[in-house]
């Protein structure tokens, strides 16, 4: 089983059924529909669900609309979402950096 780890507040929102989709960079875990994940609080090191990939989506960061963050959070514009990737991925991410969608819906 692949894993995924998420902050805390951004697990809360995954049991909350509100976030459905997270985006990932230099992404190296070869991630399919029909994966089964564990989700884990990175801010804590325990798993708080588990999951299957519905849909994975490859963008390069700059062509990324609003239809393809469906169940993802949302930003006010192209250059909040950049700075804030950059926070999580550094200073190498800009607008044509390939990115995958992931989509998951959890299961017991």
């Amino acid at each position: 089983m692949k894993t995924l780890k998420f902050k805390d507040f951004k697990a809360e929102w995954i049991l909350a059924g509100t976030k459905t989709a997270t985006m990932r960079l230099f992404d190296d875990k070869d991630l399919q529909v029909g994966d089964e994940l564990d989700l884990i609080n990175s801010d804590s090191g325990e798993s708080f669900a588990k999951a299957i990939i519905t849909g994975v989506l490859f963008r390069n960061l700059g062509e990324v609309d609003d239809v393809d963050l469906d169940g993802h959070e949302k930003w006010n514009s192209p250059a909040e979402m950049l700075q804030s990737l950059q926070t999580y991925y550094g200073d190498k991410v800009n607008s044509e950096t390939p990115v995958k969608i992931v989509r998951f819906k959890l299961y017991d």
